[in-house]
């Protein structure tokens, strides 16, 4: 069975991966992985940390 959080995650990895493949041309290489690292893994680790907040109370 596949956890809260890996759905959760996995759609925000493959947007994050696009973004990165799309930002690569055109904008500076710190700002392509700033998209990958804040779309990949912040934005999904905070949303499932509300998400398990929010079912604890």
């Amino acid at each position: 069975m596949v956890s809260r959080q890996t759905k959760t995650t996995l759609p925000f990895i493959v947007v994050a991966m696009l973004l990165w493949y799309v930002s690569l041309g055109s904008v500076a290489t710190w700002v392509s992985w700033a998209v990958l690292v804040g779309f990949g893994v912040v934005l999904p680790t905070v949303l499932t940390s509300y998400q398990r907040d929010a079912t604890e109370k």
